[in-house]
């Protein structure tokens, strides 16, 4: 049986919600889109050596997948970008036939059923990346297996939080833990 795990960057106060830019998410007025990007300088090689070295296939929801996909399918030739494009994607989407980004499978009917189904298959790691939707629904249906976070030192009051209101309850062990220089520390943490 393979593992999930979630790899998310959230503020202080638990907000997930556009860290990257100010146009990625700005659902129900969200106004502070890109605040972890004054950061990435240390946090992206953090990253890349601690969550993304190993073998994975990806998880998304569709926006997030949208995003990726327009940064991915253009980007300069890389170790990393040899492995992102390589990687297999399921996306949660209605829109099946408009997935563009190679190796991209749709879940589009039942996604409890068909992640379960995913896990209880061989193969690597599955790695959600942001898709704050879809990780309600994971977290509600006890699918995350490993929580990888990057929390910056940031507030900014509101907006999408990775534990929302009527998140199960839950004790978490964390099994890695490291700081960056600039303040943002990154945090493993599994039931």
């Amino acid at each position: 049986m393979r593992q999930l795990a979630i790899l998310t960057f959230v503020t202080l106060d638990g907000v997930m919600q556009s860290p990257s830019m100010p146009e990625e998410d700005p659902s129900e007025g969200f106004e502070h889109g890109g605040w972890a990007a004054p950061y990435w300088d240390g946090v992206m090689q953090q990253v890349e050596r601690h969550a993304m070295s190993e073998p994975y296939d990806m998880v998304f929801g569709r926006k997030t997948y949208d995003i990726f996909a327009g940064h991915w399918l253009g980007a300069p030739k890389s170790a990393l970008s040899d492995r992102m494009n390589g990687a297999r994607k399921y996306v949660v989407t209605s829109q099946p036939d408009s997935l563009r980004w190679e190796n991209s499978h749709p879940i589009n009917d039942d996604v409890v059923g068909e992640i379960s189904a995913l896990k209880a298959r061989d193969g690597p790691l599955l790695q959600v990346h942001g898709s704050a939707g879809l990780i309600q629904t994971l977290l509600a249906q006890n699918l995350i297996d490993e929580f990888r976070l990057w929390i910056f030192p940031v507030v900014v009051g509101g907006g999408k939080r990775l534990f929302e209101n009527g998140s199960p309850p839950c004790q978490l062990k964390r099994t890695r833990f490291e700081h960056c220089g600039n303040g943002v520390s990154m945090q493993f943490y599994r039931p």
